[in-house]
């Protein structure tokens, strides 16, 4: 039998999904099936509306090796799961003679533990959540979720958290939920056979396409302990959130109230010597926090290490003894002892990772005004783990939007441990980039307008100028705005200033879900929609009620982040240009992003709209305007006024 040729198998999946076949589609198919049949490695840009999914599932699927698909949003994956691939799969039946499985598979916490529901999370006294009382008068928002979550778990196949409908807050879904070091595993737990984390394993097992997450495949790679199948090959869409997830992952924290609660967890399964010398550990360690002040710590202070040094040796100790006793008389014992035992480790791992002091971590206090300091450390760089662990033994694609950095991919390569395209030497993975383009015509569709003639953005105070500006550009829209904030203080601040001097609605982040946020915002053409980071990527909205983007500026990363200028700093004592590779990527990626919010179907029209004069006046301008969408650009501002009027008249033309 032939094998079907791979543009008749992409025009079978292109028509099962509705959609239209487009020129980069098919060469982004062509570098994927060439890839998966040399292992070899690719970064593919393919901007939006390119089909990208299809572009590589079509060719994976097609080869029959296994393959692993990550992401880094839900509604991608849910994208995959329920609508691509169920699709795909049918339509290549008939020419590939059979039909490939798949499967998601998220972290065990992801999952509703139903040991943890029947008996009940192990509680510090006072805390008592799951108790007669809290059950018999579900009054609170809380009880009423836990009520809730019994009656789901009867119903749901899958006790994934995501199919809970409405879902339920972060500390409700604690509650009936364990983290993987929590679990009892699956032989000891008497509800093993009917665990839903496992099962989830067990389909992946079996699927011939594994859709995850960016910090499943980072803990599978960092652990070291298999929780992906083995495969073949790696496809990583939305590869521009891979280094951040990965260092997330990667990233250890202490405060005092994590340390507390490991003590009282363990107190009542070790003799009272080594549960007082982790409680005297504790209050010395909380005693140093209470002065911890914001910011890097170059070294680690004297008495941050002696409290750091106490907590290693006690926590160790404790860890040694609850390995060593049984005591029948704590009811659950088992789930008791592997909670405990879960939030000594952690408390362990992190002292000791400080205590070590590697010069490939970077260790910071954070101060909150609800929750007080926080002891944080995080990996440098995450390059060579990220070239050890994932490029090694399978074919790797890496895909987003946004991979050419300043008109090239060597800076996001760099990132991925990768050397420059086409440079070989020992263990470094050679790799080939393909920028497939975009169906849309971004020059007619969209333009770019950069405000010259406004202040440069200092680090504090209002920006009236800017502020007038805004309204300026919102009048003239109609509405139809998304404003992009490079902090949720400047958010804030223009949605009260506007909400007293515009007629629009104006919907602010955190005032609602951000679902419901984005379906008002699109459902009403004279609303705009305020907010920061999740806005700047998180956002589809198709149509009128997205004609202008507004970015109040250039989002560098905070001087004073800890990580990042430790990561220019490194850069820099390397013979690099610090600012560039760190601050000004990071930045060239956030705007690529938000500037993408424009455009999301062929008739879409409009302005993305740059108050920060740097954009066209920096010497860094250029680098970052080249990754934007390739719109028109000006800093004409009554010629866009005038473009903002007509694409409104347009559309309410057109009634909408």
């Amino acid at each position: 039998m032939t094998k079907p040729s791979l543009p008749d198998l992409l025009h079978a999946a292109v028509s099962a999904v509705g959609g239209t076949e487009r020129p980069g589609q098919v060469a982004m198919a062509e570098a994927v099936a060439e890839a998966i049949d040399d292992n070899s490695h690719r970064l593919i840009q393919a901007g939006t509306g390119t089909g990208k999914s299809l572009g590589y599932l079509v060719p994976a699927l097609a080869h029959g090796e296994r393959v692993v698909v990550a992401t880094a949003t839900l509604a991608l994956q849910r994208q995959l799961v329920e609508r691509d691939l169920p699709r795909t799969v049918e339509a290549l039946h008939p020419q590939l003679r059979r039909r490939p499985q798949f499967a998601m598979l998220k972290g065990r916490s992801n999952y509703l533990c139903l040991h943890r529901l029947h008996e009940g999370a192990p509680q510090d006294e006072e805390e008592g959540l799951f108790d007669q009382f809290e059950a018999a008068t579900p009054t609170s928002k809380l009880g009423k979720d836990l009520l809730r979550l019994r009656d789901w778990a009867d119903e749901t196949e899958t006790g994934d958290r995501d199919d809970l409908t409405p879902g339920v807050s972060d500390k409700a879904w604690s509650q009936i939920s364990v983290s993987s070091r929590e679990c009892l595993g699956a032989t000891k737990c008497a509800y093993g056979a009917e665990c839903f984390a496992e099962a989830a394993r067990e389909r992946a097992k079996l699927a011939d396409v594994v859709v995850t997450n960016h910090a499943l495949l980072a803990i599978d790679a960092i652990e070291g302990a298999p929780v992906l199948p083995q495969h073949e090959v790696l496809i990583v869409d939305e590869a521009h959130e891979l280094v951040s997830r990965v260092t997330g992952v990667a990233t250890g924290e202490l405060t005092p109230g994590q340390v507390n609660r490991a003590v009282k967890r363990s107190a009542k399964l070790v003799d009272e010597k080594i549960a007082d010398a982790l409680q005297t550990a504790s209050e010395t360690f909380e005693r140093v926090m209470e002065l911890a002040l914001p910011g890097r710590l170059e070294e680690i202070p004297e008495d941050l290490g002696y409290a750091l040094m106490s907590l290693r040796d006690a926590s160790r100790n404790v860890i040694s003894a609850i390995g060593a006793t049984r005591d029948k008389s704590v009811h659950d014992e088992d789930a008791v002892r592997k909670q405990a035992l879960a939030a000594v480790e952690n408390i362990h791992s992190v002292a000791e990772r400080i205590t070590n002091g590697s010069a490939y971590d970077v260790v910071w206090y954070e101060r909150h005004d609800r929750f007080g300091a926080t002891l944080r450390v995080a990996p440098l760089s995450v390059s060579g783990l990220l070239r050890e662990k994932l490029f090694e033994d399978r074919s790797v694609v890496l895909t987003s939007a946004t991979l050419k950095i300043g008109g090239d991919f060597n800076g996001v390569a760099a990132s991925l441990g990768l050397s420059p395209e086409g440079v070989e030497g020992d263990d470094v993975p050679l790799w080939k980039g393909l920028d497939v383009g975009s169906p849309f015509d971004y020059p007619k569709q969209g333009i770019l307008y950069v405000a010259k003639h406004l202040a440069t953005p200092g680090r504090e105070g209002t920006r009236g100028d800017m502020m007038d500006e805004l309204a300026e550009l919102i009048e003239a829209a109609g509405g139809r705005t998304l404003g992009l904030f490079s902090s949720m203080r400047g958010a804030k601040a223009a949605a009260e200033e506007l909400r007293g001097r515009l007629g629009n609605p104006i919907l602010l982040q955190g005032e609602e879900t951000l679902g419901e946020l984005i379906k008002t915002f699109a459902a009403d053409p004279k609303t705009c929609l305020f907010g920061t980071l999740s806005l700047w990527q998180g956002v589809d909205v198709p149509g009128p009620s997205c004609q202008l983007v507004i970015m109040d500026r250039i989002p560098f990363p905070r001087p004073d982040d800890p990580l990042m200028s430790a990561r220019q700093k490194s850069v820099e004592e390397h013979g690099g240009n610090g600012f560039m590779a760190v601050a000004a990527t990071h930045a060239a990626l956030l705007m690529a992003q938000g500037a993408g919010r424009l455009v999301r179907a062929s008739g879409d029209r409009g302005v993305v709209a740059v108050l920060d004069p740097r954009l066209a006046t920096a010497r860094y301008g250029s680098f970052l305007r080249a990754t934007l969408p390739d719109f028109w650009y000006t800093n004409d501002r009554n010629q866009v006024r005038r473009s903002l009027a007509a694409i409104d008249a347009a559309a309410q033309a057109d009634g909408q």
